[in-house]
């Protein structure tokens, strides 16, 4: 992913969809301009005035705003950056440069702010127990965390960490189950192990973890390991996480050269049992292929009349599931993506018998190459632009394909703030994933991921735990549940915040949503329409137990918000419905990264190609669940914040929308509110999720404890080898698992002048 513009960017979709793209999606005028203005004309029509008036009433309220002696230089250049994108122009913020900071680990007393001077979050203070490390590890049962704090006390609780002389030694960590346990046999078919290479001699390595977490370390602010399934009571290093993966030896020995320069003391445990790896001639796809066919009688097929006559037989199969990564022709590869990758696949496929198959999609921005016609142009692009070993799961796409594949006339948009084309990566990023469904039909389930995201534990556990959790919920109350951000530290336990929204939702005097939505001027679909409710959710059911069980058709890692009123930029991008009605009811998740269902992504791909619909990529998804009553859920995955805020604050911020939600007027997803956004370890302009990943790397970084709330650079450089490998201190980084978004560059040297 490469730098975008800082105002219409990156609406997690900007960054996410548009990957790469440098072109500047601003509306343009083209109304040509009149040679002579006479003011009596101008004043003598209503409409005209109207547009003085307003005129003189902006310029007066932004000089009041510049020359506010209350707000900072920050502040006032938000406000230019925003005067500046009106008019065309192109600027790049701190964030876009990829400039990130710190926190010290031992900060000098930070002054108290009354959040008069700038953005409220600087009232509260950064939080240290992310930058303990290996010698403060402590067993789960003796961790205090730094917050959050019981509400109603004080923010933060200063937490006293041990100092071992002697580090702790990581062991190996599976989330996998037990293939081998006569409990897994008695439902399963056999899973037979898989290697990386095609002699069998070598197995997959192994994720290692260590016992306990670094005393004092935060928990969440928002979303919850317990509920998900998720284990909380370990942590991973940078070598146990990728030192299997050829983090910490050379190219020479097979690996990747990086981290040598980085503190190391013990890191050899990770490769007593396997050793060190060569990776050099490595093959995905031929893996991945050899662990299908050794274990192909588990799964279903994708062929419905074949998989009905499995459904009925003993052991039960199970689906596949397709992570598909989004990349681009000019995205720079790094040793880092490597390391990533090779974990990625590793866990999903390989450890598990072939449950997941990783995907690449490749865009290829140039229209003119006939990708789909000459396979030599196709190995061109690939030789040039992805790593060798990757070359077997790419598949290639262009705008002009999607052209081809969904043709036709789209009609008019409500609004189309970016001027795009309703075929471009920018606006329907889902239109080569709705492709890429249609051609691989034995997948039921397909992960929709980005490059620039990472995270800290195993994959396995991530995306297993997330499709479980998706499948026990019921429809009840769903879409309002998914409205809003989970904080343990204020709703209590999930049964106490089901109660939460039931009770905000009946205060609203709004119906709770369940099954399709109706609205003027909607289509039904030609298949399925009426038909994606489950037997569970029949009348007389326990609506309780509407849906618990049935596979989630889409997961998000965002709350999905009403867009209606909510200050989101691309809310009203709907295309191709009858503009004498109202504008369709919309629903969304900032990020895209979420799973999709086969029969979701076949609703689209029919709202796309018969009825010529389209909404902004992050919008469609969620919006075609929501009009067609498919079941729907927001993951409250651990997201972490670098300040201590109180809970009420964070509810008052992230759910500060329409009756307590994330939705309509006053969301978190707001231009004017999305800077709160930036202190946590999850979202598109995340600036914390950078700096925390690049010191658990172990590159030293700018703490950032500066007057201006930390964000800019500022402050001291901390961490790096010289730090960590002071007896004195408390050694490398141990995080627990976490999603970070977005790592734009790694290694220093990696970053983009």
């Amino acid at each position: 992913m490469d730098k975008v513009s800082s105002f219409l960017r990156k609406s997690s979709s900007f960054g996410s969809m548009i990957s790469a793209k440098n072109e500047i999606y601003l509306p343009v005028n083209t109304k040509p301009q009149s040679k002579k203005f006479r003011l009596r004309q101008i004043l003598g029509h209503c409409l005209y005035r109207r547009v003085v008036i307003w005129t003189l009433v902006l310029i007066l309220l932004l000089s009041l705003t510049l020359f506010n002696p209350r707000l900072t230089t920050k502040t006032r250049q938000e406000v230019l950056d925003l005067v500046q994108l009106g008019k065309g122009q192109h600027r790049e913020t701190q964030a876009d440069k990829g400039a990130e900071i710190e926190q010290k680990e031992e900060p000098e007393e930070e002054p108290e702010d009354d959040g008069q001077n700038g953005p409220h979050w600087m009232r509260y203070k950064h939080m240290d127990g992310y930058y303990k490390g290996l010698r403060a590890i402590v067993p789960f049962t003796e961790y205090t965390p730094e917050y959050p704090a019981p509400t109603g006390s004080k923010p933060t609780i200063p937490v006293s960490a041990p100092h071992h002389s002697k580090l702790p030694t990581p062991t190996p960590y599976s989330p996998h189950p037990d293939y081998d346990s006569s409990e897994y046999k008695s439902e399963y078919a056999k899973v037979s192990p898989c290697y990386l290479d095609a002699a069998r001699k070598t197995p997959v390595p192994e994720v290692y973890a260590y016992s306990g977490v670094p005393q004092g370390q935060a928990k969440p602010a928002m979303g919850s390991y317990e509920l998900l399934g998720m284990r909380e009571d370990v942590c991973f290093d940078r070598f146990g996480r990728y030192g299997a993966y050829g983090l910490g030896y050379t190219a020479k020995e097979g690996g990747t050269g990086e981290a040598l320069d980085t503190d190391h003391e013990g890191n050899e445990a990770v490769w007593e049992k396997h050793g060190k790896i060569n990776w050099e001639n490595m093959d995905w796809a031929a893996a991945q292929e050899r662990c299908f066919v050794a274990n192909e009688n588990r799964f279903y097929t994708g062929n419905s009349t074949q998989d009905g006559e499995f459904a009925k037989l003993r052991p039960k199969r199970i689906d596949r599931t397709a992570i598909v990564i989004r990349t681009y022709v000019g995205f720079k590869w790094t040793a880092h993506s490597l390391l990533n990758f090779r974990a990625m696949i590793s866990e999903l496929n390989l450890q598990s018998g072939g449950e997941y198959d990783v995907h690449f999609l490749l865009h290829v921005r140039d229209n003119n190459m006939p990708i789909w016609a000459d396979p030599q142009t196709a190995q061109d692009i690939l030789d040039e632009n992805v790593p060798r070993e990757f070359h077997g799961i790419c598949t290639l796409w262009s705008e002009a394909q999607m052209n081809l594949y969904y043709p036709g006339d789209f009609g008019e948009a409500f609004d189309n703030p970016s001027n795009g084309d309703i075929h471009g990566v920018y606006r329907s990023a889902h239109m080569p994933l709705q492709h890429f469904a249609q051609m691989h039909p034995e997948y039921a389930h397909f992960w929709n991921w980005e490059m620039d995201m990472r995270w800290t534990g195993s994959y396995y556990e991530l995306f297993d735990r997330l499709g479980k959790w998706g499948a026990k919920q019921s429809r009840q109350g769903m879409w309002e549940r998914a409205s809003k951000y989970y904080i343990p530290a204020l709703h209590g336990d999930w049964n106490n915040f089901t109660k939460t929204v039931e009770r905000e939702t009946q205060a609203s005097g709004r119906r709770s949503i369940m099954g399709p939505v109706i609205f003027a001027g909607k289509n039904n679909l030609q298949e399925g329409e009426g038909g994606f409710m489950p037997k569970s959710c029949a009348t007389g059911s326990d609506m309780t137990q509407c849906g618990v069980g049935e596979d989630a058709d889409l997961i998000t890692l965002n709350p999905l918000f009403d867009t209606n009123e909510s200050g989101w930029v691309f809310a009203s991008d709907v295309t191709g419905y009858d503009k004498q009605y109202p504008i369709p009811p919309r629903r969304c998740a900032i990020v895209t990264a979420s799973r999709l269902s086969r029969r979701l992504l076949s609703a689209m791909h029919e709202e796309t190609w018969r009825m010529h619909h389209g909404m902004f990529s992050e919008m469609f998804p969620p919006s075609m669940a929501f009009h067609h009553g498919l079941k729907a859920v927001y993951a409250p995955h651990p997201v972490y914040v670098d300040r201590a805020w109180p809970a009420e604050e964070m509810e008052k911020h992230f759910n500060g929308g329409r009756d307590h939600t994330s939705g309509g007027h006053g969301s978190p997803f707001d231009l004017q509110n999305e800077h709160n956004h930036k202190g946590t370890s999850w979202y598109y302009n995340s600036e914390f999720a950078g700096l925390l990943w690049r010191r658990w790397l172990g590159y030293p970084q700018m703490d950032g404890r500066g007057k201006n709330g930390g964000r800019s650079g500022e402050g001291d450089l901390r961490g790096g080898r010289e730090e960590e490998s002071d007896p004195n201190n408390s050694g490398r980084l141990c995080l627990r698992s976490m999603l970070v978004h977005p790592i734009k560059w790694e290694n220093p040297s990696e970053r983009d002048n």
